[in-house]
């Protein structure tokens, strides 16, 4: 088992995950889903875009390579929703985005329903990490959904109780698929894995917090689980293998969560066992600087400063100067810098972000890492 706390030295610049899919890409995805593309060719179509983002991703200057998330529609499906048994989707609304005068903006919503005993599917994951790994010799990451997704989005109402009438049989299942998931990466080569937590910063939300207790669920306890779970799976990681929370906000400016991590920033970094934190400060929405304040000496905070969501270029002083500002709160030694989110967390771009914008983002990135970090 890995010591969270001695996990290998950082990138100093990283990115999310995601990247804008090319037009092929998506319409090969479209045919597919019509039925008129069979699975053996969609993956063709995968395999030739992954090659092209990889080497774009080498030439911005990344020492961390990812597939671009080029097989999955939407961030969830590598695992939660695809790499174990037992839960099933439902879309709950139609209308897409609606305004709410307590709650703020909602969205057409996926809930995960857990329907049977969670179970691993098996290494679908490795067999497309030893693909990435063919194409590059640095160092490739995968990305997965948070533990807490599941039961965040699906409340208790969802998990069923014939199934699960204890929620600790239901915590135990997931994790121990989540396990038996990062040996399988581990024996295809991953060192390093990201968990992709998209409710911890909601729960400093007061609208969200409505909508909890609404459904009977208490913010604070629900963070004490979710970060007991996340240490849960971080504990079954292998020796060879470090492990990074991203505490996502997501692209989207009217997602729910317009606090800073003031709410939870002891339970982030005291309580929780990760020594290496993706977190995004790309806008006044995401707070302050102070809170990393609290983040103890050999933990390592990934600063979101790059807008991955809308193609006006960042100035590169600015950037600069955030990252002095951050490093007035936590020593310079324990920072690194890479955009704020995916660039494409859904198969979607924003509207208009394209390759050559992504593109030189992520040299900035690189670049600026290079001249604070060497």
């Amino acid at each position: 088992m890995l010591d969270q706390t001695n996990a290998q030295k950082p990138f100093r610049a990283d990115h999310i995950g995601s990247l804008l899919r090319p037009p092929e890409l998506l319409a090969a995805r479209r045919e597919q889903a019509a039925g008129r593309l069979d699975p053996v060719r969609l993956r063709e179509f995968e395999n030739a875009a992954i090659r092209d983002v990889v080497k774009l991703q080498e030439e911005a200057g990344l020492s961390v390579i990812t597939d671009g998330e080029f097989r999955r529609g939407t961030y969830s499906d590598s695992f939660t929703i695809g790499g174990v048994s037992g839960i099933s989707v439902e879309m709950t609304e139609d209308e897409g985005f609606k305004a709410s005068q307590t709650h703020g903006h909602r969205t057409a919503r996926r809930i995960p329903k857990v329907v049977d005993k969670i179970e691993w599917r098996g290494p679908q994951n490795a067999q497309d990490l030893k693909f990435l790994r063919s194409l590059t010799e640095r160092t490739c990451k995968v990305t997965l959904p948070g533990p807490a997704y599941v039961h965040y989005r699906a409340g208790r109402e969802h998990i069923s109780r014939n199934v699960y009438p204890d929620l600790d049989n239901f915590w135990a299942d997931l994790v121990a698929a989540y396990h038996k998931e990062m040996h399988s990466l581990a024996d295809a080569g991953c060192t390093y894995l990201q968990l992709d937590e998209t409710s911890l910063v909601k729960l400093g939300d007061e609208r969200v917090r409505l909508l909890l207790k609404e459904r009977g669920d208490d913010w604070q306890d629900l963070l004490k689980s979710y970060v007991d779970v996340v240490n849960a799976v971080i504990a079954g990681a292998p020796a060879q293998m470090r492990v990074g929370v991203h505490v996502c906000r997501s692209q989207d400016p009217s997602w729910q969560a317009d606090v800073g991590y003031d709410p939870i920033a002891e339970a982030l970094f005291h309580n929780m066992n990760a020594n290496l934190y993706l977190l995004e400060f790309n806008n006044e929405l995401c707070g302050t600087f102070a809170p990393l304040a609290m983040a103890p000496k050999g933990k390592t905070i990934v600063l979101g400063l790059l807008t991955s969501s809308s193609p006006e270029m960042e100035d590169r002083e600015a950037i600069k100067r955030r990252i002095e500002d951050a490093a007035k709160f936590v020593p310079l030694d324990q920072l690194a810098l890479s955009p704020h989110c995916g660039f494409a967390t859904g198969a979607q771009a924003r509207a208009g972000m394209t390759v050559d914008i992504e593109r030189a983002k992520l040299e900035m990135c690189a670049e600026i890492a290079t001249e604070f970090w060497g």
